[in-house]
């Protein structure tokens, strides 16, 4: 990214930073285990080696059962696990699935393997990307006190600056693209149909990717599922975008829509479902509730944008 990028992103962040991490305090301690890695055969290392940017430490990946979902901590070696369509339902349509987790740990159970399957029912070629997060402490009592120190700081305590954890995300999902655009060929890709969907964090990642200036790949399409919605200056090649969000979002249910307005000001083309209910982090939960509809009325967008068409990848 740019500086001038950078910094309008760094601007950007300020306005939503404050109240990210409310809604990580469903985690009691009791709650949380350490539980197995589990393997993916099939994920692609991101990089050769180790990854731009990392210090190069010995931290282990770290695998947690938070009580409904098992989060992904201390990611340094980030992977892309491709989960494809069958050959006869493939549309050529690709996506990038970027799983929250307010750059502290990958919420793969959630937003994750699921959203993958969906898509490739679909005929959407899904790709999981689990990408680098900060450093927390590995014992998971140890975890549960940095998790309150981030959304109940006291003036003994100094800060924590999660915003550091964002450029390696934006980093890696743009080297996602990289590997989904030299492979296409061999996965049946159409390389004007690749997209980015993110949740929370994820998100903020996709739209980092999208208001980088620099020479970096950027996406066709976004889908951007309860993400902060304050204004930002949207370039003028703004790829089409799909927001939803839960008019109860403990973190940007009052925020205003200034992200989609300002995305339209632009000239972007913008779809933007506001749910009654369905709180933060609603990802492939089905509880009953309005923002439960999300995933069917995402591939109605995708349809009517021309981004399930049946086509010969270029």
């Amino acid at each position: 990214m740019t500086r001038r990028g950078e910094m309008m992103f760094r601007k950007f962040l300020l306005a939503l930073m404050a109240p990210l991490f409310a809604a990580l305090a469903v985690a009691q301690t009791s709650e949380m285990t350490r539980v197995p890695a589990q393997i993916d055969a099939g994920a692609i290392p991101l990089y050769d080696g180790q990854a731009p940017g990392s210090d190069g430490s010995d931290i282990k990946e770290i695998w947690t059962n938070a009580g409904t979902e098992r989060w992904v901590r201390n990611v340094t070696q980030p992977t892309l696990l491709p989960v494809l369509p069958d050959e006869g339902t493939a549309t050529g349509a690709a996506v990038i699935v970027i799983p929250g987790g307010g750059f502290q740990f990958v919420s793969i159970d959630n937003e994750g393997y699921p959203i993958a399957e969906w898509l490739a029912g679909q005929g959407v070629a899904a790709f999981v990307l689990k990408y680098r997060v900060m450093e927390t402490p590995a014992p998971e009592d140890d975890f549960s006190v940095h998790m309150q120190r981030m959304f109940s700081p006291t003036p003994e305590t100094e800060p924590i600056d999660v915003s550091t954890g964002i450029p390696l995300a934006v980093a890696d999902a743009q080297a996602a693209l990289k590997i989904v655009e030299a492979r296409s060929a061999e996965w049946g890709i159409d390389t004007g149909r690749i997209g980015l969907l993110g949740f929370s964090a994820g998100a903020i990642t996709s739209l980092g990717v999208v208001l980088d200036d620099s020479d970096a790949p950027h996406p066709d399409f976004i889908g951007y599922i309860y993400g902060p919605m304050t204004a930002v200056d949207v370039p003028a090649d703004a790829p089409p975008m799909f927001a939803a969000l839960a008019a109860n979002d403990s973190l940007f249910g009052n925020q205003g829509f200034g992200l989609v307005e300002s995305w339209m000001g632009a000239g972007g083309s913008a779809e933007l479902h506001v749910y009654e209910s369905g709180g933060h982090g609603f990802g492939s939960y089905k509880r009953g509730v309005t923002a439960d509809g999300w995933f069917d009325q995402f591939m109605r967008w995708m349809n009517a944008q021309g981004l399930l068409e049946t086509a010969e990848p270029e």
